[in-house]
């Protein structure tokens, strides 16, 4: 269902409040740029910090300014179920192709609790689901067994995979089908991801470099790995500078340097990026030939 370079876009802020135009501008320069769909309101896009009111505008103006040009995936994760399927319904009404729901965090339920909460998700919505597994962050982690079972429910569409583990995907492979869309969530992994049998990347240095990581997975996609080693030696010292600090602030500093319309504003409890971390963009951008 999905493919290719999916970048979980930043959303812009500018003096306190969502940067609308800046926001419709990055929408249309990662799509001219290669971008295969759009996350908005991700982890990357700050989605803790929005109020719902901002959470919806951020899907709405991603969905209008896509414009159809390309499929929007929605954020619609919460540690509240309820609250899970409020995103969706949302999400649906304003035309999203998908949900990327993150595993429950905090609460810390057991594999049957994170069953449930999906299962009761297809059962509340129509919208197809992106599974979001992202141990780091939630603490949760929903195994292959568990995955399986969620694959079998006909709106569960694929997973995002950033647990790290790579033996994760064939497991998956056998459990939830060849046909189940099985996306990278980390960025430094996705060649070894594609060669395994992923389709593509949700991607955070596809914020900065997009038409690069939308060359790269293209050159998984048909096999030209050769290609994808040499777009992947160039990426990835942007890969690991983008996380040398907390995400996103080494993103939006990238992309300020890039782009004359992006602040580099964040919301508290995130702060701007340490010096070392600077440097470290700066050279990574420098290798990856973006400055």
């Amino acid at each position: 269902m999905f493919s290719g370079s999916i970048p979980a876009l930043v959303t812009p802020f500018r003096d306190g409040m969502v940067d609308e135009a800046a926001f419709r501008t990055l929408v249309d320069w990662q799509i001219d740029n290669g971008s295969s769909a759009l996350v908005a309101c991700g982890t990357t896009g700050e989605s803790a910090t929005l109020s719902y009111e901002e959470h919806y505008r951020v899907i709405q103006l991603c969905i209008d300014a896509a414009a159809g040009r390309v499929p929007v995936i929605a954020g619609c994760g919460s540690n509240d179920t309820a609250t899970a399927v409020r995103h969706m319904e949302y999400a649906k009404h304003a035309g999203a192709a998908a949900a990327l729901v993150v595993a429950p965090y905090y609460n810390r339920p057991n594999q049957e609790g994170i069953f449930a909460h999906y299962e009761y998700l297809t059962r509340n919505s129509d919208l197809p689901v992106v599974v979001y597994n992202v141990p780091g962050r939630t603490v949760v982690d929903i195994l292959p067994e568990t995955l399986a079972r969620l694959a079998k429910l006909p709106t569960i569409v694929g997973v995002k995979d950033a647990s790290g583990n790579m033996a994760r995907l064939t497991a998956h492979r056998l459990g939830c089908g060849t046909d189940f869309c099985q996306l990278s969530g980390n960025d430094d992994m996705a060649l070894a991801y594609n060669a395994a049998g992923g389709v593509g990347c949700i991607s955070v240095s596809a914020n900065v470099a997009p038409k690069l990581c939308a060359e790269f997975q293209a050159a998984c996609a048909t096999g030209d790995y050769a290609l994808a080693r040499i777009l992947n030696d160039k990426l990835y010292p942007l890969h690991a500078a983008l996380f040398s600090d907390a995400s996103p602030g080494p993103t939006k500093y990238a992309m300020t340097l890039l782009l004359g319309w992006m602040t580099s504003e964040l919301r508290l409890p995130m702060t701007s990026p340490s010096e070392v971390s600077r440097k470290a963009t700066d050279a990574a951008l420098a290798h990856a030939g973006l400055i």
